[in-house]
């Protein structure tokens, strides 16, 4: 493939005398990244570094979300430390890269202070700014705050906040206020179906099981999917607590609502 083309080029270029320069070594980078080759890329990363070469933002940004995503915290903060030591300039995603990985470690307080620096900058946050913020407070338990800053960000006039939205859905169910859960979905203009899922796994958690079957029959009449493990959670929740009757009755309309949207 284009990789495999893209390390014979760099390979020719050093056997015929010449020296890679940080161009060349930047855009193979990018696809390792790309193509998830993240130790690759990581290994060609340190090359560049030990032969001195200096790289963007965006490779070190690539670098850190890689990282962070692989879990390798550690790593992606010492990439962080030296990004910030050069003194490359930030915009808006290199930003977002750097609150996610603090959220990552929980250091949410000075993920608000890098908030505060994109103001002060006179950049603006994006929904994904908004929409880290959002998922590193609800892992940090503190869901009250999370629920407030969605609030705040519907405010700032954020229109496509699916996934902040189905985040506090999520980490409201896990913490038992599935109550609350429902509430945030009813206010829900748009939903999909890692909204539906999420619920309807809860509520047979919770033992709600009726209520998971309404839900689940709105969902699929709506056209969306489910997930076939929530779709079981349910039926057999009605089962095994005394109602094969409806089971059976959900199974059909499971059934027909599939062929109706088919």
């Amino acid at each position: 493939g284009r990789l495999g083309s893209a390390r014979r080029v760099l390979k020719e270029i050093v056997e015929s005398g010449h020296v890679p320069n940080a161009i060349t070594y930047t855009t193979l980078l990018k696809c390792f990244f790309r193509k998830k080759k993240f130790e690759e890329g990581i290994e060609l990363l340190l090359e560049m570094k030990s032969k001195g070469y200096t790289f963007d933002g965006f490779a070190y940004c690539t670098v850190i979300g890689a990282l962070t995503k692989i879990g390798k915290v550690k790593q992606a903060t010492e990439f962080m430390v030296d990004m910030i030591e050069i003194g490359i300039e930030l915009d808006i995603v290199s930003y977002n890269t750097l609150i996610n990985l603090y959220c990552k470690t929980g250091e949410l307080e000075e993920a608000y202070k890098l908030l505060d620096e994109i103001e002060k900058k006179g950049l603006e946050c994006d929904k994904y700014t908004h929409t880290i913020m959002i998922d590193g407070l609800c892992k940090a338990g503190k869901v009250e705050v999370a629920a407030q800053h969605l609030k705040y960000m519907n405010m700032m006039g954020f229109d496509s906040n699916l996934v902040a939205y189905n985040c506090l859905v999520d980490w409201l169910c896990k913490v038992g206020q599935i109550n609350d859960a429902i509430k945030v979905y009813k206010s829900m203009e748009v939903r999909d179906s890692f909204t539906y899922s999420s619920l309807v796994y809860n509520l047979c958690r919770d033992r709600r099981y009726h209520s998971a079957a309404k839900l689940l029959l709105s969902c699929l009449r709506s056209g969306m999917k489910i997930l076939k493990s929530a779709q079981r959670a349910v039926l057999l929740g009605l089962r095994y607590s005394g109602f094969p009757r409806e089971a059976k009755r959900l199974k059909s309309k499971i059934r027909i609502a599939r062929i109706l949207n088919h």
